[in-house]
């Protein structure tokens, strides 16, 4: 099994500071719909791994979230593609679990789901934290310029082993064609 694990906010759709809090807020980054579907129908096994604290916030509902990943799911199914598994943190951080990134918690569930190990998959995302859960679990990392991206990339962070693209499509074409 090729695994690819996708941050969601930034990555797969627009991601705001303020949350994305219903499904009218839910937009797809422009091409990543496309990157998933192709990638998914390349034989990659496609996982998404999110924090999603607004939940613990109470910013929005478990059926708003619902809704909002079925909006995703059906929009990669309409283009021939799938996504074989959502994780996500309902926790804030002061909640100290072991499932928030940069924790290793939502790669060990996606893991177990999934019947596989995720040493040697590509962990896509546009954070700090994306970064770190990646290198935590010998997966390879990759930051897209999309959503945080930018912020990330001038943070000063390490990123020698870290591959680098404009965005998830930018990101699907270059695994594809190798």
């Amino acid at each position: 099994m090729k695994l690819i694990i996708l941050d969601r906010d930034g990555v797969i759709n627009e991601d705001s500071d303020n949350y994305i809090k219903s499904v009218d807020e839910w937009q797809p980054v422009p091409g990543s719909i496309e990157a998933i579907a192709n990638l998914s129908k390349a034989g990659f096994t496609i996982a998404v791994a999110t924090n999603q604290s607004g939940l613990g916030r109470g910013y929005y509902s478990q059926q708003t979230l619902n809704d909002m990943h079925g909006k995703m799911l059906g929009l990669v199914e309409e283009q021939g593609g799938s996504i074989a598994c959502i994780k996500f943190c309902p926790h804030t951080p002061v909640d100290n679990c072991d499932c928030r990134k940069p924790q290793p918690g939502l790669v060990r569930q996606i893991e177990k789901e999934l019947d596989v190990s995720s040493a040697g998959a590509w962990f896509v995302g546009d954070s700090a934290k994306d970064i770190e859960v990646a290198r935590s679990c010998d997966c390879l990392p990759v930051l897209v310029k999309s959503g945080k991206g930018m912020r990330t990339l001038s943070s000063g962070m390490g990123l020698n082993d870290v591959a680098i693209f404009d965005n998830l499509l930018a990101f699907s074409k270059s695994v594809i064609r190798d």
